[in-house]
């Protein structure tokens, strides 16, 4: 029921976020059909993570972008609740403190990289490093780069190698086996101020709104720019971007859930096999198992008094 490539931005095309809608504008789905679907899916895909755990040959990033209140944290909690927390990592990236930036910019995003047969999810990402630095430019001073050392510095040029070296950061990541997937949550101006009024009236959420959100919301059209650009930019066929509607929320969840069963399926992964000679330590294993307690003393005894039974 979720079309796939209407969410999927198509690498090498300019991308103007007006063109993607921020709600589901289908006529199938209703919300409580989604959430049964999201619950079967969610099944579906808690096996998949065991086979891609047991298998180990594969990672997994998916990466998650948004405007503030666009349902990110939701969406972790209500697609990955059935994984199991062994495999899965969920990595939320704040402004780069003195030691990270002590560093280059994708040090510390290398740091949360996902091990073979594991997930990792972050939220807000590495590109975070060509969005909200490019509409608020003089941040990037702070990152002390040989040569960057006044605003006139950080032009075109300075964000076209950005882009490339996300680009080959990406590519590196997939040609070693980490399947990367990117995910912009498309939330519109009206429903982010509807949630910030809910956050403002909600004693319970209180906690979840920050005067920063509504500062940087004056950027609104810088920050759909600087997404636009950075989504034609680094979309790749290994590394694709999804545009997911995200005014309703249900809908958001279900896209992004078969979205990551269908690059899953698209994998060759299940459970080891074991050699015959490991068949045979298994079996080892389980007489001294048994033996503990006697069991297989008495199924030696059991089986005899069978093949010692006289015919009928």
């Amino acid at each position: 029921m979720i079309e796939i490539k209407d969410h999927h931005v198509k690498p090498g095309k300019k991308v103007n976020l007006k063109d993607f809608p921020t709600k589901y504008t289908g006529e199938v789905l209703n919300k409580q059909e989604a959430e049964r679907m999201l619950e079967l899916g969610r099944k579906h895909l808690a096996k998949v993570q065991d086979e891609l755990y047991a298998h180990n040959k594969y990672s997994v990033l998916i990466v998650l972008q948004a405007m503030d209140a666009a349902g990110k944290d939701g969406a972790v909690k209500h697609i990955m609740s059935g994984f199991n927390p062994l495999g899965v990592k969920v990595y939320s990236f704040k402004a780069p403190n003195s030691t990270e930036l002590d560093h280059e910019y994708l040090w510390r995003h290398q740091l949360a990289l996902p091990a073979r047969g594991e997930i990792a999810i972050h939220n807000r990402s590495h590109y975070e490093n060509v969005l909200v630095t490019r509409v608020h430019p003089e941040w990037i001073l702070n990152e002390n780069i040989p040569g960057i050392d006044s605003l006139k510095k950080i032009d075109d040029k300075f964000w076209e190698q950005r882009y490339k070296q996300i680009r080959r950061f990406e590519k590196n990541l997939t040609e070693n086996g980490t399947i990367v997937l990117k995910f912009f949550l498309h939330v519109s101006k009206k429903e982010q101020k509807k949630r910030f009024l809910e956050r403002i009236d909600d004693p319970s959420k209180n906690w979840k709104f920050s005067l920063s959100d509504l500062k940087e919301r004056a950027y609104w059209d810088e920050y759909q720019k600087a997404y636009g650009k950075a989504l034609a930019e680094t979309a790749t066929d290994t590394a694709p971007w999804f545009v997911i509607p995200a005014d309703d929320k249900w809908y958001a969840r279900l896209a992004m859930a078969e979205i990551i069963a269908n690059e899953f399926a698209k994998l060759e992964i299940s459970y080891p096999v074991v050699s015959p000679a490991q068949k045979e330590e298994l079996q080892k294993a389980k007489v001294q198992l048994m033996s503990e307690d006697g069991e297989s003393s008495k199924k030696e005894k059991k089986d005899k008094k069978v093949k010692k039974a006289p015919k009928a």
